[in-house]
């Protein structure tokens, strides 16, 4: 939700700018798809409603981000280029944080989205209490 919020609050013609120059097509209908898929799909995931869903929106989303942003950059999402006065100067992420979501995705699909989770269970649809 944090990342779909931010594009939202810094202006969805910003992050159309950007989908332009990677080559996105239609990119301010996609600024505005994605910035729903995040908030929605976010909170979405938070409570537990809709997780199949959404999930699919979601790792697509996460895919994308690796091949037309995060690829160059390697797997790692940290890296330190330098540290002055006291700071770290840190470079363009790569991909492993966006792995890390499709497989937290990937773990409540196959898990479940839990006992507290608005979506009620499969398992207890239609059982008499």
């Amino acid at each position: 939700m944090s990342h779909g919020f931010a594009k939202l609050f810094k202006g969805p013609d910003v992050f159309a700018g950007i989908l332009l120059t990677l080559g996105v097509p239609m990119p301010h209908l996609m600024a505005w798809v994605t910035i729903g898929i995040e908030i929605l799909g976010g909170l979405a995931i938070l409570l537990g409603a809709y997780v199949s869903f959404i999930s699919g929106p979601m790792i697509l989303l996460l895919l994308v981000a690796i091949f037309t942003v995060h690829l160059p950059y390697g797997f790692s999402s940290i890296k330190l280029m330098s540290a002055q006065a006291g700071r770290a100067q840190f470079g363009p992420p790569g991909y492993e944080c966006d792995l890390l979501y499709i497989a937290c995705i990937a773990g409540l699909i196959l898990g479940g989205s839990g006992p507290l989770s608005l979506t009620p269970r499969k398992d207890t649809v239609g059982v008499a209490e």
